[in-house]
């Protein structure tokens, strides 16, 4: 790896001409690279994206950039074992890698698949049917989108560094907008190596795609009318970028992915004895150990019917006592390290905050966890037990209010079903949640309640246990996105991702002109 981070900038390679931060390994805090702590010049790099890569992207089809998503990903999907051998010192395992780096090159084949089957060769997508306006059909109206003129500019959080350009880039390309990337520092630098091989590939039209290794100051300013911003981190920068001004103003396309308190529910009729019940407490140690909790799907509140809590918190507990924590390139580590010692101090104080209302079930955010591989610093590393909190009252607002971005979750008493929906809608909006039970009425009742506040939610029990994602699983099929606290906006979800980068017009006229219009650019 090079010494310092290069932008991809004009199809070119740039190395900045700072010294930069020092980006260091999450598990031991050795160097690995440093990356650019000064912001570039902007106007240049958007203007290349909306004159040189939209036009070289709309000289294609719907279906010619389906296949070469599809290409592309054939072409990563060759790399993934040396992409992984990258991804290990973000503090992710090889498990964690395969969320990350497998699912994001998927998201390619998945609307490589789609657009080929589902989308005309053409770059103009019909949007319903010819609706006449008058008794003679001669007039009426009809319905096209077609591909923005400007560019796609995402800002990524360090959790996914692959996922999350990938899962935008995808249906960014699709629709036939280039795509600017600014991923998140600390973990740049397996985006950085990701995109380099996109490049190496030669599948990419001039412009298709940039990469800004750099402070983004200034880059919002750039954007206009036809450009597109979305946004992947806190809650509170995905308000604060809504309402940058220049966002405003431009009146750009916006959309946000935030972390949220996301919700898991064990049903009131799950015993002990059922299936259920290991569900649900196995995607519970799942979600709270994966990528060592940093992921904005996480669960952060367990719901539990107030006579089962003991029950729950005595099954999670003996999962968790087998959890090793460690190095994550140890086969026998099932938890790797936070990003940084500045995330694990940020969710040691979010614990604290958290104890205040809620008792400590398992886990010491201070002190090396119980199961610690041999042989991992935990001073150097950014290393975390997992911790398992137990409310003390289901009404606290800590409980709805502070999120503890890693291997946190809290276990809250639920009476009723009404109650149930009032603590959920206590989160202000969510990725996702999940519920666990066997009876088809109860999950119908929770399902309807909690939609409002929810992107997605995953219902749960023995017949379809085996084929489930899973909780946390932002799967590109799905809609991933969230009211309120969890963004506002909404990603994936198939075909209605590509949707966001396309312009909806009406065209009025006879029958034979809007034939022509949508069939003249086949």
């Amino acid at each position: 790896m090079t010494d310092i981070l290069s932008s991809y900038l004009g199809g070119q390679w740039v190395a900045p001409t700072d010294e930069g931060t020092v980006l260091v390994d999450a598990a031991t805090g050795e160097p690995i690279t440093r990356i650019s702590a000064q912001p570039l010049d902007y106007a240049p790099v958007l203007d290349y994206a909306r004159t040189v890569g939209g036009p070289a992207l709309r000289e294609l089809t719907f279906t010619g950039r389906a296949a070469i998503l599809k290409q592309l990903g054939k072409y990563l999907s060759e790399r993934i074992p040396a992409f992984t051998e990258v991804s290990l010192r973000t503090g992710a395992t090889r498990r964690d890698a395969m969320v990350d780096v497998d699912g994001g090159i998927n998201a390619l084949f998945v609307y490589g698949s789609k657009g080929g089957r589902q989308l005309p060769d053409s770059n103009v997508l019909p949007d319903g049917d010819f609706e006449a306006l008058g008794k003679g059909g001669t007039f009426g109206v009809a319905h096209i989108l077609t591909p923005r003129t400007g560019a796609a500019v995402q800002i990524n959080a360090f959790n996914f560094p692959v996922w999350g350009m990938l899962e935008k880039f995808a249906p960014a390309f699709l629709a036939g907008v280039p795509s600017v990337v600014k991923p998140a520092s600390a973990t740049a630098y397996l985006t950085e190596t990701v995109v380099r091989a996109m490049v190496e590939s030669g599948l990419l039209p001039d412009g298709a795609l940039q990469l800004v290794c750099a402070r983004p100051d200034g880059l919002v300013e750039q954007l206009t009318a036809q450009d597109s911003l979305a946004v992947t981190g806190s809650y509170q920068t995905a308000a604060t970028l809504r309402t940058h001004p220049a966002v405003v103003a431009s009146g750009a396309r916006f959309t946000a992915e935030a972390d949220s308190l996301n919700s898991s529910v064990l049903g009131p009729d799950v015993s002990v004895d059922d299936p259920e019940f290991e569900v649900y407490v196995k995607g519970l140690v799942t979600e709270m150990t994966q990528k060592a909790g940093q992921k904005c799907t996480a669960i952060r509140r367990a719901f539990v019917p107030a006579a089962m809590v003991d029950a729950v918190a005595d099954a999670a507990v003996a999962r968790l006592q087998k959890v090793t924590v460690g190095p994550p390139a140890d086969e026998t580590s099932r938890m790797g390290a936070l990003a940084n010692q500045r995330q694990r101090a940020d969710v040691r104080e979010a614990v604290a905050r958290l104890q205040k209302a809620a008792d400590t079930v398992f886990g010491d955010p201070e002190s090396v966890p119980a199961n610690f591989a041999a042989g991992a610093d935990f001073a150097a590393g950014a290393f975390l037990s997992p911790i398992l909190l137990r409310a003390t009252d289901p009404n606290r607002e800590e409980l709805h209010e502070i999120e503890a971005f890693g291997p946190v979750a809290t276990l809250i008493p639920y009476q009723s079903a009404e109650q149930l929906a009032a603590l959920i809608a206590r989160g202000n909006g969510s990725l996702a949640a999940s519920l666990v039970t066997h009876d088809d009425a109860f999950a119908a009742q929770v399902v309807l309640a909690a939609a409002p506040w929810h992107g997605r939610i995953l219902v749960v029990n023995r017949d379809s246990a085996g084929e489930s994602t899973g909780h946390g699983a932002a799967v590109a099929q799905a809609v991933h996105g969230g009211p309120g606290r969890a963004g506002g906006g909404e990603e994936l979800g198939g075909l209605r991702a590509v949707e966001h980068y396309l312009q909806r017009t009406a065209v009025q006229g006879g029958p034979d002109v809007i034939a022509a219009v949508v069939g003249g650019a086949q």
